[in-house]
């Protein structure tokens, strides 16, 4: 394969994108000045080489956002809302809701969903690490300040509503066996303001808006 095919194939994978479009991309680069593709290319080494994985929301940021080594500065914000925990597929969700100002609280960045037919959601998600960060964060015996919603802010598609699904058993499952049922932080969704088959990532703000305002 050459170069030309190879780099297409690359540009399909992208999200959204396909053959045609990938095509579309690679004769664009081809009618760019050298300086202007080098410039491209320098920014995507640029990118990976300084971006960094919160260990805290696993939302990827560049450099030290707040001066912390690891930790977004989202997440180092003494003033977010620690009580309130917003799961969220990917990280362009994540961005979409910081947009629309609706929301103060603190994110889990799930990494995806898990498709209908999918039997091992583990191998999709990060639905291990999220339980440990809520079990973590509603142990009545530790200092930390427990939750009290956790709001589903997936898509409102198949994959997306099979997925709150799992996270939403899952962790009732875990909180009825640490702070049982009184104690147990409300779980919700958002309110349909997202239309069915709508994907967060391309809501604009008002509806987010509407929607975190009609959650359930």
């Amino acid at each position: 394969m050459d170069s030309l095919r190879r780099l297409e194939e690359i540009f399909a994978h992208f999200p959204g994108i396909g053959p045609r479009q990938a095509r579309r991309f690679v004769h664009y680069l081809q009618g760019r000045p050298t300086t202007q593709v080098s410039e491209i290319a320098r920014l995507i080494n640029e990118v990976k080489a300084n971006t960094t994985e919160c260990s805290q929301c696993h939302r990827y940021f560049i450099g030290k956002e707040s001066g912390q080594k690891n930790i977004c500065a989202i997440c180092a914000n003494a003033d977010r809302d620690q009580t309130t925990l917003m799961i969220v597929a990917r990280d362009s969700d994540l961005e979409s809701v910081e947009k629309s100002g609706a929301y103060k609280g603190l994110y889990f960045v799930l990494g995806g969903t898990v498709p209908i037919l999918d039997k091992e959601p583990e191998k999709k998600v990060r639905l291990r690490t999220l339980l440990e960060y809520v079990s973590k964060a509603t142990d009545i015996n530790t200092a930390c300040v427990s939750l009290n919603e956790i709001i589903l802010s997936l898509n409102t598609t198949p994959d997306g509503d099979h997925t709150a699904n799992i996270v939403r058993d899952a962790i009732k499952k875990i909180l009825a066996n640490s702070v049982g049922d009184s104690n147990a932080p409300k779980i919700t969704i958002l309110g349909r303001g997202l239309s069915t088959g709508a994907e967060l990532e391309y809501a604009d703000g008002e509806t987010i808006r509407n929607a975190l305002g009609n959650r359930k």
